[in-house]
């Protein structure tokens, strides 16, 4: 890679002012938030690129990361944030039944008499309700209030002060500590200690040794130890060609 399409990058600090939730993993009746803040979630916050709060029709066949992201990919991008020191979590149950007089626990769905007298009318009985895959009972896991998360902002962008993220819009607190130029290294072989997203590492790099952070829509990289091209911020070195999506357009 002969040019750098960012000039500078941004070091900045997300602090938590309210429980963050994100459905990272579901075990059971039990939904738990991994101690890492995704860069495709944080370019939403960020407004830079906008999606409905919830999707509707056939929107809500696949997801369109690809296409809201790639058009501005040139102009922005961003790390996963990582967290400084170690993350606290607090538990939260929730509980979404209806308080109606009459209601029944269908499939994955609770029927109540206002809506589904019709249905039980026709002889149908409560089991054959259509389901909904919004769970009405479980637990939280949420990256409690005050941690404090670290990422790069590449581009010359001005941030807001405060966003809102995660699927309960909870406010963070956006911090600016330190703007860098961003050098461009060349082909060796480097470490890199920061998050990345394994769906935005170019093709041109091996990646000799990992660890791995399952979550969707795409895991989450760290320790990465690699042999290509590097871009150095400060102290911080990355792989170079990240890219909203890079696996898949790397080749167009």
């Amino acid at each position: 890679m002969s040019t750098i399409p960012f000039q500078q990058a941004k070091l900045v600090e997300l602090y938590c002012l309210e429980p963050v939730f994100f459905a990272s993993r579901e075990l059971s009746d039990t939904y738990y938030t991994e101690g890492v803040i995704g860069n495709y979630a944080l370019t939403y916050a960020l407004g830079k690129v906008n999606s409905p709060y919830r999707l509707q029709g056939q929107a809500t066949g696949r997801p369109t990361y690809k296409e809201d992201l790639q058009p501005i990919a040139h102009d922005f991008y961003i790390l996963p944030a990582s967290p400084v020191g170690r993350v606290t979590f607090r538990f939260e149950r929730f509980n979404a039944l209806c308080d109606a007089y009459w209601y029944a626990m269908t499939n994955n769905r609770v029927a109540t008499a206002r809506e589904d007298l019709p249905l039980q009318r026709q002889g149908k009985k409560p089991s054959s309700f259509r389901p909904s895959n919004f769970p009405q009972t479980g637990r939280l896991r949420m990256i409690e209030r005050r941690n404090k998360f670290q990422t790069l902002v590449f581009g010359n962008h001005q941030l807001p002060n405060y966003i809102r993220l995660g699927k309960f819009m909870s406010k963070v607190k956006v911090n600016v500590l330190n703007e860098f130029p961003v050098t461009l290294l060349p082909e060796g072989e480097y470490q890199s200690q920061h998050y990345l997203n394994a769906a935005d590492l170019p093709q041109q790099i091996e990646a000799l040794a990992f660890d791995l952070i399952s979550i969707p829509p795409a895991p989450i990289i760290k320790n990465l130890r690699f042999r290509g091209a590097a871009w150095q911020v400060g102290e911080m070195i990355v792989p170079a060609g990240l890219h909203f999506c890079g696996r898949e357009s790397s080749n167009e």
